[in-house]
């Protein structure tokens, strides 16, 4: 089996940080030949609402009732040399920001927006991206890379709860190329998620996405659980 795991790598480790995940890299590695991973066990409890969203989120306490990370899971196979193939021979693989994919995260982030219609100022983008990159701040970034070119990308933000004493984590913004898709990016960016947010002992992962996006949410309903919830926000 192929899973991902989170390794850490800390400017500091002071105890203003400790509930904040640290810059870390993502590498896929090799586990014997079980099918089935405890990596993700999270809990459900969020208390955000939209009218055209929808939420989603890791489920209850118990167990995720899938596979989720292994090449067959994430929609492809293992090829000789242990790594995670998707699609025809394509490699995918997913790893942390770093300051040298300015341009590459920007025609990622800029054609997410361009999906929703959205357009931001300079001061947005300079503003965010200094702030992904950054171990003091609680947002973060990862990319992934198709046979070594950036192919999609996914923002994450851990914050306070009113309701745990624990932060939890919101993927707000998660894009592939067109394509990319359909060879398992999408899946793997969230699992990578899943799998950042276990490593900073976040017990819940929630995002938002239009009701009418059934393209997406034909892959979070398979990889995540919709909640009844709705949002609201200020006209």
């Amino acid at each position: 089996m192929v899973s991902i795991r989170a390794t850490h790598r800390r400017a500091s480790d002071t105890s203003s940080q400790s509930r904040r995940i640290s810059r870390r890299s993502l590498v896929a590695t090799r586990r014997g030949g079980a099918r089935c991973c405890g990596l993700i066990v999270s809990h459900h409890g969020t208390n955000l609402f939209s009218p055209q969203l929808r939420h989603f989120s890791l489920g209850e306490s118990a167990p995720h009732p899938l596979t989720l990370l292994g090449p067959e899971g994430l929609g492809g196979h293992q090829n000789g040399e242990g790594r995670i193939v998707l699609g025809d021979d394509t490699n995918i693989s997913v790893r942390s920001l770093t300051r040298a994919d300015e341009p590459q995260w920007r025609r990622l982030w800029s054609d997410y927006l361009r999906f929703y219609e959205t357009e931001l100022p300079e001061e947005v983008y300079l503003t965010t991206f200094d702030r992904l990159l950054s171990d003091e701040e609680p947002q973060h970034c990862l990319i992934a890379e198709c046979a070594g070119r950036p192919v999609g990308l996914v923002h994450f933000i851990f914050h306070r709860h009113n309701w745990r004493v624990e932060d939890v984590c919101y993927l707000q913004d998660l894009y592939a190329d067109p394509d990319a898709r359909g060879t398992g990016v999408g899946r793997a960016l969230i699992e990578a998620v899943y799998a950042a947010a276990d490593t900073a002992k976040a017990p819940t992962v929630y995002w938002l996405t239009q009701e009418f996006n059934t393209t997406a949410r034909k892959l979070y309903d398979r990889i995540g659980t919709l909640t009844p919830f709705i949002k609201y926000q200020r006209g």
